[in-house]
């Protein structure tokens, strides 16, 4: 897929370039295009690594469901780079690939359970502007989940929000990641 990126992505140098670009390879196969853009502000870049770190910490809520939540977020923005490293990651972490791949069109595939479908209505009503969250889906969430497990979905979700209008915007499109480790495309998101 060509790529439109808006800002110039930069060489990484010195020690900590050669750092980051091994471990980018070992764990994605490249260098994810977001990390050479936002290299240009390694303030910045120190905050995304370090946030990713800590979420990974985060262990209240299923990581499918955060999963779900995430491509729901990506495939509603448009990010097609989220949507494809989801998908990788999903794949990746042993994750449900059957429910994953069909994320973009949730509603018309008979793959999840009404929790998910909870979990990725939740993640797109936080998307809109203004969010559409509904008393009575929140009600159903927490009861399904809990409150621990609740916040760390809404913040994740919220984080997944930060990361694909990021990357949108820089116009970061999708690297395949998904098609280097063999796995099918990902279902198209439903046009109704």
């Amino acid at each position: 897929m060509a790529s439109s990126i808006r800002i110039p992505k930069a060489e990484l140098t010195g020690i900590y370039g050669a750092m980051v670009k091994r471990m980018a390879r070992k764990m994605f196969g490249n260098v994810p295009e977001p990390v050479e853009v936002v290299w240009h502000n390694r303030k910045v870049l120190n905050f995304s690594f370090s946030l990713a770190r800590r979420l990974q910490k985060w262990d209240q809520c299923d990581e499918n469901l955060k999963s779900f939540a995430h491509m729901a977020v990506a495939s509603l923005v448009g990010c097609s780079f989220c949507l494809d490293l989801g998908y990788f990651q999903a794949h990746n972490e042993g994750l449900d690939l059957t429910k994953a791949r069909e994320v973009p069109r949730w509603r018309e595939s008979d793959v999840f359970t009404p929790l998910d479908r909870d979990v990725m209505e939740y993640a797109e009503a936080m998307t809109q502007t203004p969010p559409t969250v509904t008393d009575e889906l929140s009600a159903r969430l927490l009861e399904a989940l809990g409150p621990a497990a609740l916040v760390e979905l809404t913040m994740f979700t919220a984080l997944a929000n930060f990361m694909t209008r990021s990357n949108t915007a820089f116009g970061v499109e999708s690297q395949q990641f998904s098609a280097a480790c063999g796995l099918e495309p990902l279902a198209m998101r439903s046009t109704t």
